[in-house]
């Protein structure tokens, strides 16, 4: 029965990943219908996993025998995941340290660490209270004025927690990035998270400051080896043509996150319901 119910789950997660496309609409109903589309499939496995291992190599289950193939792979899968969740702990945090190596300055009334490079960008960085970093090249190219529009876009994720949120995101992409649409799901969510981000700030600062910011960091040439969060990861070409039109077009109140999708969410949960069946 072991084997049956992770074959039924992985059919589940695979079918729901191949039943996934972009989604149209504001970054709030996006956001909703991407995460849970993300998030479904890693989560039920890894509570079926535990499911699994919860009931034990052997035993019976509804009059079923079933044997330690199933209970291999649900404990191997839990190990893996568990390494990939510790050595991104251990990245993250080295990391961190480099970033907390460089000089603090107060600029705008916000401490920041300034890293001494061409480079254009700013980025929060760490778990639940991250580093607040912006480089040299940034400093001496924006004016006070979008410096501040940039500083209010960095306060968005910080208000969000997308440094503590996505460490965990992250974490399940590693974990299943086998499954379909993985890696285009997970840029979505990238953007959307930088949409939200500008919003955000929109309603804090002027919108065409920020998007003119937004433009001249897309100008630099950034090289591959430059820190990916720069001004949230402002990526290809047609990713930030979004990202504006979204900013110039951003309505003054945020939209609110409806709590009722989530609950979906809670099915993930159905595989622990056969663990007090099994003897």
């Amino acid at each position: 029965m072991h084997a049956i119910l992770i074959l039924v789950v992985l059919g589940i997660a695979w079918s729901l990943r191949l039943k996934w496309s972009s989604p149209i609409g504001n970054w709030s109903e996006r956001w909703q219908q991407s995460l849970l589309f993300f998030l479904f499939p890693p989560l039920l496995l890894i509570v079926t996993s535990l499911a699994v291992l919860f009931m034990g190599p052997g035993g019976e289950m509804v009059g079923i025998w079933d044997g330690w193939l199933s209970y291999f792979l649900s404990v191997s899968f839990l190990v893996i995941a568990a390494a990939f969740c510790i050595k991104l702990a251990i990245d993250s945090n080295l990391f961190l340290q480099q970033i907390r190596s460089y000089p603090l300055k107060k600029i705008a009334g916000k401490p920041l660490r300034i890293l001494n490079t061409p480079a254009l960008f700013s980025a929060v960085i760490g778990f639940w209270q991250p580093e607040f970093t912006v480089s040299t090249g940034l400093l001496n190219t924006l004016d006070r004025d979008h410096l501040e529009a940039v500083i209010a876009h960095e306060q968005a994720h910080c208000y969000y927690r997308d440094t503590f949120w996505f460490f965990w995101l992250g974490w399940l992409r590693q974990v299943t990035a086998w499954l379909p649409q993985t890696k285009a799901l997970w840029e979505e969510l990238l953007v959307l998270r930088e949409m939200r981000a500008d919003a955000y700030a929109a309603a804090e600062v002027d919108s065409l400051l920020l998007a003119e910011a937004l433009l001249l960091v897309a100008s630099y040439p950034h090289r591959h080896s430059d820190i990916i969060c720069i001004i949230g990861a402002v990526g290809p070409q047609h990713r930030l043509e979004e990202r504006i039109e979204a900013l110039l077009g951003q309505q003054k109140k945020l939209p609110r996150l409806n709590p009722w999708f989530w609950s979906w969410l809670l099915l993930t949960l159905l595989p622990l319901v056969t663990v007090p069946f099994h003897n």
